[in-house]
C-alpha cells in the first residue's frame, strides 16, 4: 500500500503547522487506499545543510542525515504542510528538503499551506523545488487563510468546505503515488525464447 507522509513544514514555537497537519491526517485516515503519517521536523534537528557533499551523491557523514534519508526513503508520496514567510516556505521546510535528493526522486507531492493570502506563493515556491527533485506534485491544493480558517489568526478553524479542497488533493496524490511506484521499482526479468522456438 502507498505510504504517505504528512510533513509539518514549521518548528517555530506556537506554530500553527502542527494543527493543520493534524487536521489533514485525521482527514486521510479515513482512506482504504493509502497509510498516513505524520512527520514533524521537530523530531528531526537538522542544522544548516552540513553535509561535505552535494546530496545528489548520497555520501551521507552525519547521523541525523542518515535518519532524514531512511524515514523519507520509507515513504511513496507527502503532504508538505507549510507556512507561508516573506511569500516562501519555511527556512527549516527548505533546509529539510535540502538534505535530500534520491529519495524525493519519482514519488509524488502536494501540498496544504496557509498565511495571509492561504500559503500560496509558499507553494509556487515549493513546486519549483520539487521539479528540480523530480517530484510529481499534483494540481489539486488546500490554501487555508489566516483570516477565515483561524480564530484571532491563531486558533486553528478551518471552514468544513476546506474538507472537499483536501479529498480531491489526496485523490491526486495516491494516483500519481500509485503509477510512480512503477519508476521506482525494479524492471522484471524477461525470458527470451531461444531462436527458432
Amino acid at each position: 500500500m502507498i505510504r504517505v507522509g504528512i510533513i509539518v513544514g514549521s518548528t517555530r514555537p506556537g506554530r500553527a503547522g502542527e494543527a493543520v497537519a493534524r487536521w489533514v491526517y485525521d482527514l486521510a485516515r479515513r482512506r482504504a487506499d493509502a497509510e498516513f503519517e505524520l512527520v514533524d521536523l521537530v523530531e528531526y534537528p537538522l542544522p544548516h545543510l552540513d553535509e561535505p557533499v552535494p546530496p545528489a551523491l548520497g555520501q551521507y557523514t552525519k547521523d541525523h542525515t542518515r535518519a532524514w534519508s531512511a524515514r523519507i526513503a520509507s515513504l511513496d508520496a507527502f503532504v508538505f504542510v507549510t507556512p507561508e514567510y516573506n511569500h516562501s516556505t519555511s527556512g527549516v521546510l527548505k533546509n529539510a528538503i535540502d538534505y535530500l535528493y534520491g529519495e524525493w526522486n519519482n514519488k509524488a507531492a502536494g501540498f496544504v499551506s496557509y498565511g495571509s493570502s492561504g500559503g500560496v506563493r509558499a507553494v509556487e515556491q515549493l513546486r519549483l523545488v520539487m521539479g528540480e527533485l523530480q517530484v510529481a506534485d499534483v494540481r489539486a491544493q488546500v490554501a487555508l487563510s489566516l483570516f477565515t480558517d483561524f480564530v484571532n489568526f491563531r486558533e486553528f478553524r478551518p471552514d468544513p468546505a476546506k474538507e472537499k479542497a483536501v479529498t480531491a488533493m489526496l485523490d491526486q496524490l495516491v494516483a500519481w503515488a500509485t503509477a510512480l511506484r512503477t519508476l521506482r521499482s525494479p524492471a522484471p526479468a524477461v525470458a527470451l525464447a531461444a531462436p527458432g522456438r
